[in-house]
């Protein structure tokens, strides 16, 4: 990770950047940031409605978005609890999260994400990240930083590391119900 220097500037900027996660390389951005966020979806032609995915290493960084007044200790238990399988949790948006986070839902998507490229990265951030997986519309989500310099130009910034390995990407799961939107 020889430019994780720059890619902490990037976010710092307000920048959107590429990383990998558990199973393919994500786009993502300061989530804090309106102007970051919309090039975000502007770049991958996602419509706001649909929401955003947020990543961190620990819950303390995606506390700033979850409404913790809903949720027991057990759900807490099962949102913290590592599996073989990345889990993307559906939880209840704090009052005042940006409809640009959260689209047309009044929930956030969030996962504990421990790849080392990320712990590294938000613990120089300080922050949470977004996350959608890196490709352009109609083109197969990239698994390494030369993919990501294919599909989007070599003077993407790109932080050159190695996904978690995984083959599928995260499942998605509502806290509550525990019914999957999305197998991982």
């Amino acid at each position: 990770m020889n430019n994780l220097e720059n890619i902490v500037e990037q976010l710092k900027q307000n920048n959107v950047v590429a990383y990998p996660t558990e199973a393919v390389f994500g786009l993502g951005c300061n989530p804090n940031s309106e102007a970051a966020v919309r090039a975000l979806l502007k770049l991958k032609k996602r419509p706001e409605e649909k929401g955003l995915i947020l990543i961190a290493p620990t819950k303390e960084l995606l506390l700033p978005y979850i409404d913790e007044s809903k949720l027991t200790a057990d759900h807490w238990q099962i949102f913290e609890t590592s599996s073989e399988q990345a889990i993307t949790w559906v939880m209840p948006a704090k009052k005042g999260v940006p409809q640009y986070l959260t689209g047309q839902f009044d929930t956030i998507a969030v996962r504990l994400c421990r790849v080392s490229a990320v712990v590294e990265l938000c613990e120089r951030i300080g922050f949470a990240l977004t996350s959608t997986s890196c490709n352009l519309t109609g083109q197969e989500p990239c698994r390494t930083a030369e993919e990501v310099k294919l599909q989007f130009g070599t003077d993407f910034p790109v932080l050159e590391a190695d996904t978690g390995g995984k083959i599928n990407p995260s499942g998605i799961r509502d806290i509550f119900t525990q019914h999957i939107f999305r197998q991982g």
